[in-house]
């Protein structure tokens, strides 16, 4: 059985403090953490470790894909680790009846000092064998450009 993951990564001209306090900050997270064409909600978000997160993300048009209804993607989980400033990991599954989107995945942001700014880098592992991996590395694409226009534009200090 191989393992489906996503590997993303984008410069944020930003220092490494800036950007972590954007991962871990409901109402940051709520602003960047978003692909085009939907729009989110964060339910619960504790930013510590073992704290727990419920998050949806609704398409803005009905296109019969999302994962928990025909519109919407919620998904929950917990926060495995914290590294100031350096990391951040993170356990989530979809809220689903789709047998091929259930399971536990696991995201790791990892943060570098890189050109004056933070190098991020997103690895998402363990993908449900219904979700692409094509799609996925869309969606932290669009988020990870999100985030750096964010912080860069220092709406997080």
């Amino acid at each position: 059985m191989t393992t489906n993951s996503t590997r993303t990564s984008r410069h944020v001209n930003a220092p490494r403090a800036n950007v972590y306090r954007a991962l871990l900050d409901a109402r940051a997270v709520a602003r960047w953490m978003v692909p085009i064409g939907m729009t989110i909600h964060v339910h619960v978000f504790d930013a510590r470790e073992g704290g727990l997160f419920r998050i949806s993300l609704t398409y803005d048009e009905s296109t019969g894909t999302g994962k928990t209804t025909a519109h919407t993607d919620t998904y929950h989980g917990h926060f495995v680790k914290l590294v100031p400033n350096e990391q951040v990991v993170e356990v989530m599954e979809f809220e689903t009846a789709d047998a091929a989107m259930r399971g536990e995945m696991m995201v790791t942001f990892t943060l570098t000092d890189a050109g004056g700014g933070t190098d991020v880098l997103a690895v998402h592992d363990n993908l449900p064998p219904g979700l692409s991996p094509v799609d996925n590395e869309t969606g932290w694409r669009m988020a990870l450009d999100n985030l750096a226009a964010f912080v860069e534009a220092g709406q997080n200090k």
